[in-house]
């Protein structure tokens, strides 16, 4: 993996040259500069961890180049370095933010610790944004059946390779859970993991943030903008609905994939990156390529592992596994004795067909564990996530505007309460209601009937 890489920004020669020395034996990457201007221009095209910051500098003094780095959207950790009579202002950079000072001539014991203690502390901070993104994602692949084994295996020979890796599903199966633990088991699992959802982005706005945009260039940067791209450096960036990204934007990453290298927005500068590339998309690639909505360059380019993740209704035996895994999660989340499911509960759970996928299975059961007091949840209980539809008479308000409408939603609500009497089985509803399963699933599409309704 990539060093830790610092800059020292100093305008004596022989200051930069030997603590370039000192810090390179450390096996730190070290890039040196002599005035403030040029460390600000290198600090947007490049990510650095620490900062080694003479207070006197030329034109811009240490302290204005401080407050600038202090503004950077990541901004590295800043040691600043102090000459005789200028250690009350070292003291006042470590208001402005500053980790510590070291005061000229430069001791070489004390210059490691400081930057060791610097990049540590950095490290732990990285490390507790990562800790607390992995809580939050539950970086846990539930299932038994070939498809969620199969896609396991593939996760463990994707994980610790550079290869780019484009993930399809439907909605709710669980693209940004495969992405995270693809980054979780590589070699990079120590850097960012750096999400952007391309469909929640407006077309105006997805370019500079993915590869981040020079001061000024429109109302929307009123400081320079470091992108995602770089911010991932050394790490992995999670592209999302990439089917959703525009065509202009598609083809300034085709450009950036081939040559490891971009230009922010507005600027003639490039930046290299060092960033693996993990898209995600719920529609199919190939039907986007026909209308003209998907370069197929940069499908080629992010296509070298395919990952297809298969439906919850295609794998029904997991569906047990999930109740009872997600069952313990959210009890323990909300503080609650763990629940059981009684096997007709259960069944009518493994007999529906989840068109929103595990997501829609997860809203379920935290749903349950929230509204259930009981420690067994029954077949009866379902009934607890039919939504009333009681308002739907208020005085002064005609319930339909038609009688037709009239006459749908009660066969909505007559299909819905039978599949609910049946535990979702749809060949005995089907029965019941006297009409063919096929037919059955039509109305079920027609009318939206879902398990939340």
């Amino acid at each position: 993996m990539s060093q830790d890489r610092i800059l020292v920004i100093d305008d004596e020669s022989s200051i930069r040259s030997s603590l370039q020395g000192i810090l390179e034996d450390e096996t730190y990457a070290v890039q040196t500069v002599g005035t403030g201007e040029e460390g600000l221009a290198l600090l947007k095209t490049r990510a650095f961890g620490l900062v080694l910051l003479d207070i006197w500098l030329p034109e811009m003094n240490g302290i204005d180049v401080l407050r600038q780095i202090r503004l950077l959207d990541e901004p590295p950790k800043v040691v600043v370095i102090s000459g005789h009579g200028t250690v009350e202002t070292a003291v006042k950079a470590t208001k402005l933010g500053a980790f510590d000072f070291l005061e000229k001539p430069l001791s070489l014991d004390k210059v490691v610790l400081t930057v060791n203690n610097a990049l540590r502390q950095r490290k732990l901070e990285e490390e507790n944004v990562q800790l607390r993104e992995r809580i939050k994602a539950r970086y846990h692949l539930v299932g038994k059946s070939a498809p969620i084994r199969k896609l396991r295996e593939e996760i463990r020979k994707a994980a610790p390779t550079n290869g780019r890796v484009l993930i399809s599903g439907e909605n709710g199966t669980g693209k940004e859970l495969t992405a995270r633990l693809i980054h979780q088991h590589s070699r990079r699992k120590d850097k960012r993991f750096i999400e952007i959802n391309c469909a929640a982005i407006p077309d105006d706005l997805i370019e500079s943030e993915l590869f981040g945009a020079v001061k000024g260039h429109s109302a929307h940067t009123p400081k320079d903008k470091r992108g995602k791209l770089l911010l991932a450096d050394g790490g992995t960036m999670f592209l999302d609905e990439i089917g959703e990204m525009s065509l202009k934007t598609q083809a300034k990453l085709v450009k950036a994939i081939v040559e490891q290298r971009f230009e922010p927005v507005g600027s003639n500068e490039t930046v290299a990156f060092d960033t693996r590339l993990i898209a995600a998309t719920s529609k199919n690639p190939k039907d986007l390529i026909a209308k003209g909505k998907f370069r197929e360059d940069l499908f080629f380019k992010l296509n070298v592992i395919p990952m297809p993740i298969p439906p919850l209704r295609e794998r029904p035996e997991d569906i047990p596994l999930l109740i009872h895994y997600y069952l313990k999660i959210y009890s323990l989340e909300y503080g609650k004795k763990p629940k059981r499911m009684h096997p007709e509960a259960r069944k009518a759970f493994v007999n529906y067909a989840w068109p929103g996928n595990v997501s829609e299975l997860m809203n379920v059961i935290e749903r349950f564990v929230i509204m259930v007091e009981d420690e067994e949840i029954g077949v009866g209980h379902l009934n607890l996530l039919v939504e009333t539809r009681e308002q739907e008479y208020l005085p002064g308000r005609p319930p339909f505007p038609s009688l037709q409408q009239a006459a749908r939603q009660f066969e909505r609500k007559y299909v819905h309460g039978t599949l609910i009497r049946n535990g979702w089985d749809l060949a005995r509803t089907a029965a019941e209601l006297e009409i063919q399963t096929d037919a059955l699933k039509d109305k079920i599409k027609v009318h939206r009937i879902t398990f939340l309704d």
